[in-house]
């Protein structure tokens, strides 16, 4: 039998109001009008040095429960930002760094922080409860509404570099992040202005993308980079449900991207269908790779004659083209965003099985599952938590075969030595993607070596024709497709 998981952590990533009292239907503009110096009045037994008021005025035991927490972790997550682990075997192990002054146990720093910046606590905590607050009435704010709001304050979010070398966060050895999550974002320009300072401060690049429903990134830069990273990512009140094991760690670095952007979207991968219709929370039951491992294995051994499960990629044809599990079904689809479509065109493929899904990292399984799910035809399904990548981190040798496809400059990353696809041009196994040299076409080619001396660089004969033809007028723009992926169906039929 198989060990179910009953949610994933990212599915419970919401502000939680559990504990809120529902009856007293209190939102977060009710209590923006109650007079705000009464919060800071209130006081957090061992949290800071203040002395108790003489008059305190009235709460509800809800409210005053609220704000507690709030103010407990305000607290915690600013000396957390202050927090900086050791460069080298010789450093302490922990250190805290603040106003010019280095904390080598918590009890100092703590001190430090409730004398010195109880005022930033404090306002931290009236943001904390707001958010905390608004999430009972307003579970989907407006994205429009969103980008109206003035650029808040991020700096307190952002880390002290300045006990680091300058060199450590440019010239060291690099690396590259691959992380989501789902959490509802009261205010996501807020979150989008801090992740763009955040990057700059850290000479990172890459692409991170915000919306309403989260979070969506990939990012890379030196080790001590994203080491600060993570920690900045870790210590937002937001984001207090990632752990460190959220973050997919390859070789790479800055270089691995032309250039920053980060963006305010209306999903964080673009399945094209609306997150209030099919969400992230309908998604299948995730499988630790230990689990989706087990379950791969059960259905190899079944060979032929197993019909009631099928092991589904959701990526791009280019991506699992070079990259495998073994007897998966792949669909001959150019976009994510052609999924859903894929489904509807073949619901009876699915209909009564137990489907595992799996894809890079496991982000488009959560939506694609999700509308999977909704069409309720599938007897069971299922998802690899963290996708191919946390599975190769622990099977680099297991049945998934071939290259892993990643969305920057370095096109595909290595875990074992397999190489299941071929040269386009003379059928010589070959992997490795480079763009269609031809102007105009944004394809990916697999074009060996030798091949590649000859001169054949395209994607296709219409493009190798078109690449030597003199050009007439001004420069045509980019186009997506190049002509020969006219004759690939846009929404295939598979059968089993």
């Amino acid at each position: 039998m198989m060990n179910r998981v009953s949610a994933n952590r990212n599915q419970h990533a919401d502000i939680k109001t559990s504990w809120f009292d529902p009856a007293r239907n209190m939102s977060a503009d009710t209590v923006a009008s109650q007079n705000i110096t009464a919060f800071r009045e209130l006081d957090v037994e061992n949290l800071t040095q203040c002395t108790v008021k003489q008059t305190k005025p009235t709460f509800s035991a809800s409210l005053r429960k609220h704000y507690t927490y709030a103010k407990r972790w305000a607290f915690s997550t600013y000396v957390a930002s202050k927090k900086t682990t050791a460069l080298s075997e010789t450093d302490c192990p922990c250190t805290w760094h603040c106003c010019g002054q280095v904390f080598e146990d918590s009890g100092s720093v703590h001190k430090h922080i409730s004398s010195t910046h109880n005022a930033e606590v404090l306002k931290h905590t009236e943001a904390i409860l707001k958010v905390i607050l608004s999430g009972v009435e307003d579970e989907s704010p407006a994205l429009e509404s969103s980008r109206e709001q003035e650029p808040g304050d991020v700096s307190r979010w952002i880390p002290d570099t300045a006990h680091v070398d300058e060199e450590h966060l440019v010239k060291s050895p690099g690396e590259v992040l691959l992380f989501y999550c789902y959490t509802q974002l009261p205010d996501p320009q807020l979150i989008c202005t801090w992740q763009k300072a955040l990057c700059q401060k850290l000479h990172l690049t890459g692409k991170v993308r915000v919306a309403v429903e989260g979070i969506n990134g990939t990012v890379g830069g030196t080790k001590v980079a994203t080491s600060l990273y993570i920690q900045a990512m870790l210590s937002h009140p937001i984001f207090r449900t990632m752990v460190p094991e959220d973050f997919k760690r390859s070789e790479g670095g800055a270089d691995s991207f032309t250039d920053l952007k980060v963006g305010l979207y209306k999903e964080i991968v673009p399945m094209g269908v609306d997150p209030d219709t099919v969400s992230f929370r309908q998604a299948g039951v995730h499988l630790e790779p230990e689990e989706f491992h087990k379950e791969v294995e059960i259905l190899l051994s079944k060979g032929d004659s197993c019909n009631d499960t099928i092991l589904l990629d959701c990526r791009n044809f280019y991506e699992s083209k070079i990259g495998q599990f073994s007897k998966c079904l792949a669909p001959d689809i150019r976009k994510f965003s052609y999924f859903p479509d894929y489904v509807d065109k073949n619901l009876e493929l699915f209909r009564d099985k137990k489907v595992l899904m799996y894809c890079t990292g496991g982000i488009r399984c959560e939506r694609g599952s999700a509308y999977l799910r909704s069409k309720d035809v599938c007897k069971e399904v299922y998802q690899l938590k963290g996708g191919i990548h946390k599975y190769l981190e622990h099977y680099p040798d297991g049945f998934y075969r071939g290259k892993l496809f990643v969305f920057d400059e370095r096109y595909a990353i290595s875990f074992n030595g397999d190489i299941i696809s071929d040269c386009r041009y003379c059928g010589a196994p070959w992997d490795q993607y480079q763009l269609c040299s031809t102007r105009l076409c944004c394809q990916l080619v697999l074009s060996c070596p030798s091949c590649r001396q000859h001169g054949r660089t395209a994607c296709c004969p219409t493009c190798q024709r078109k690449e030597g033809a003199p050009g007439d007028g001004p420069p045509a723009p980019l186009k997506e497709e190049c002509e020969c992926t006219n004759t690939r169906p846009r929404i295939p039929q598979d059968a089993l």
